[in-house]
């Protein structure tokens, strides 16, 4: 397939363009699984690669707001999100004596929002997704080594040799994106990569995560709560922070976080772009070992116990980083998730807002025209940012805000201050700018919003599908 954006073609694009875009999504992470699942429900031809061998059962829990409720339900999975899941109505912080410091409720969600607040561990998360899109659709073992792109398509290199043609190219590839430092490298050569996109991620937390095996209510008392118990635990005079969840499957989700220095930051910047073996989580498990955790009753475990409940293999450290790019498309080429903006996990939002990309991008997709050119599917993806933009970086800056919160620095104390003495309207009218963006899918039956609170406007909610010209006889 030739490739070269300087090529006019003043053919019929029936004969130069594929009817129906073919997508090829890069990362089968939570944010390339959800774009899939939903192509899946249209007439898009897609396929998704991801790096690795299989899908590991890593990761901590995920926090779902109301926000996602219309897409578990426009997907048909509403039932198995819920039943998978567990609701939490509270957060608490804690000290290290284990006292309680202050709570946030989040049990007004339903009659303001339509939906509750739910927690799932990430592995059960990615089951599920999984099973909504096609095996033959996921590629495993897929590096990506170069893309390609020009008016009439985009190839993609993979390690094992192999290569892919379609007309459009989705960067779902996390944080480290291939697909966003080839993008890069492209646009750098004409000079049109904003200075800010070209400098590293900045981060300033390193966490380590882990979910125990099931446990039994006499190991730890709280797994049999009807609500999750999610607890945030402050480190005294160390410069740690720390959570436990309880989910649906009686297991226990759980996070330490590291506030680095300038010092530490340059110790641990040697792990910035390699993959963190089990020796450097070992090593951060041994620090944390003796942190108090609340388990309910009058148990008093320490994180040395989730530890111990934990397969090691499935324990994990990574750098927490943070940024909204500028650069979120070119040509044929469009980034989503954390490909292009990566938010701290304080805030919950990282998830929900990979599924918002995935939702709004793939309702313009699918309102692209029969055969559309290289213009019409770039135009699509300014769309598709013009609509995201403004929302992520209110993620991102609320995100920052949790983050501080547990904090143990000075300013962290002030934060705590101020919410532990927020007035109750004022409490809920954040909580109304966190949930008022509930996108849907546009082409499949609208979800009922229940909420008292209707939903902020969402633009893409008005694209339609192409139909085909029907010829009187």
């Amino acid at each position: 397939m030739e490739i070269n954006p300087a090529i006019k073609f003043n053919h019929d694009r029936t004969v130069m363009f594929s009817k129906r875009p073919r997508v090829l999504i890069v990362g089968a992470g939570l944010g390339g699984l959800t774009l899939g699942a939903i192509l899946q429900k249209s007439d898009i031809p897609y396929e998704i690669f991801e790096r690795t061998p299989d899908m590991k059962p890593l990761g901590s829990a995920i926090t779902f707001t109301p926000v996602t409720a219309a897409f578990w339900e426009q997907l048909g999975m509403y039932e198995e999100f819920l039943a998978c899941s567990k609701e939490m109505t509270t957060m608490q912080l804690r000290n290290e004596k284990r006292e309680l410091e202050y709570e946030l409720d989040f049990s007004e969600g339903p009659e303001l929002f339509g939906a509750s607040t739910n927690v799932i561990a990430r592995p059960v998360l990615c089951d599920i997704l999984m099973r909504y899109v096609p095996k033959e659709r996921v590629h495993f073992g897929k590096k990506i080594l170069s893309t390609k792109q020009g008016g009439n398509g985009v190839i993609i290199r993979c390690s094992d040799g192999s290569e892919f043609e379609g007309d459009i190219l989705v960067g779902a590839d996390g944080a480290y994106s291939a697909v966003r430092q080839n993008l890069y490298d492209e646009l750098k050569k004409v000079d049109l990569l904003p200075p800010s996109d070209a400098l590293p991620l900045p981060f300033s937390t390193v966490c380590l995560v882990g979910q125990t095996r099931v446990l039994d209510p006499s190991e730890f008392p709280d797994i049999t709560s009807e609500r999750s118990k999610f607890m945030n635990i402050l480190g005294e005079n160390k410069p740690y922070s720390y959570n436990t969840v309880t989910t649906a499957g009686r297991t226990v989700c759980w996070a330490v976080i590291l506030y680095l220095d300038s010092e530490s930051s340059k110790d641990n910047d040697a792990f910035r772009n390699s993959e963190w073996g089990p020796g450097a989580a070992a090593a951060m498990c041994e620090e944390v070992k003796d942190f108090p955790i609340v388990a309910g009753g009058d148990k008093k475990l320490t994180l040395g116990d989730l530890i111990n409940w934990t397969l090691k293999e499935l324990i994990s450290k990574v750098m927490l980083e943070e940024k909204v790019f500028k650069t979120w498309f070119h040509s044929r080429t469009v980034l989503l998730g954390d490909a292009c903006h990566k938010l701290s996990p304080a805030g919950g939002a990282g998830a929900s807002n990979a599924m918002h990309d995935a939702i709004t991008l793939a309702n313009y997709i699918n309102a692209l025209p029969f055969h559309p050119t290289a213009d019409e599917i770039t135009a699509a993806f300014k769309a598709y940012q013009d609509e995201r933009q403004l929302w992520v970086q209110e993620a991102f800056d609320s995100s920052r805000i949790f983050k501080t919160m547990a904090a143990t620095s000075f300013m962290g104390k002030v934060v705590r201050f101020c919410t532990k003495h927020l007035p109750i309207w004022l409490q809920r009218q954040a909580m109304i700018k966190m949930a008022v963006n509930r996108p849907q899918i546009a082409f499949l039956p609208r979800s009922e919003d229940k909420g008292s609170v209707k939903p902020a406007a969402q633009p893409s909610l008005n694209c339609v599908a192409p139909k085909e010209e029907t010829v009187a006889v």
